[in-house]
């Protein structure tokens, strides 16, 4: 079987369809999908659009390497991970991971590292414009410090960290 080959980092619209379907892989039985999409709001302040750039020839490497470690970690057969760069509006599509493995645990499991890892380790870089007019870069925020066990359910949120260049 011959898998679909595609940049990780994209500056155009894409979908769950452009992904590996399921059905290609008949020893799975679990689906991971995390669709990141951009909101209109931070920290109380109404976001009007996001602007993603990239070191796209490291980050399309680095992201590559995450699936293939993931995948080896858990045991999975498919890790995808896609970012969108350039300017986004809400509502847009700014990442999409995937993760197919026999059970569900493994693939949800797969699926939340690739996004904490594709977005605390690779060089992709947001920007948030907001309605007042201004602007800022957000660092990303990681919902958890470990990647080795799960942690009760909670609805804390961490802070972010702003960097203003």
């Amino acid at each position: 079987m011959e898998l679909k080959q595609f940049p990780r980092i994209q500056t155009v619209t894409f979908s769950q369809n452009d992904f590996d379907g399921i059905q290609h892989f008949p020893e799975c039985g679990g689906i991971g999908i995390f669709i990141g999409t951009v909101r209109n709001h931070h920290q109380g302040k109404a976001v009007k659009a996001l602007k993603y750039t990239a070191y796209a020839p490291v980050a399309e490497k680095m992201i590559r390497q995450i699936e293939q470690e993931i995948q080896l970690k858990y045991g999975v057969s498919y890790v995808r991970v896609v970012h969108r760069i350039g300017a986004l509006d809400i509502g847009d599509t700014a990442i999409i991971a995937m993760a197919y493995a026999a059970h569900r645990r493994e693939a949800f499991q797969a699926c939340e590292e690739a996004v904490e890892r594709v977005k605390h380790e690779v060089p992709v870089w947001k920007e948030e414009f907001y309605m007042d007019g201004t602007s800022q870069y957000v660092e990303g925020c990681c919902i958890r410090t470990d990647h080795e066990a799960p942690k009760p359910h909670s609805h804390e949120h961490c802070e972010h960290v702003h960097v203003h260049p």
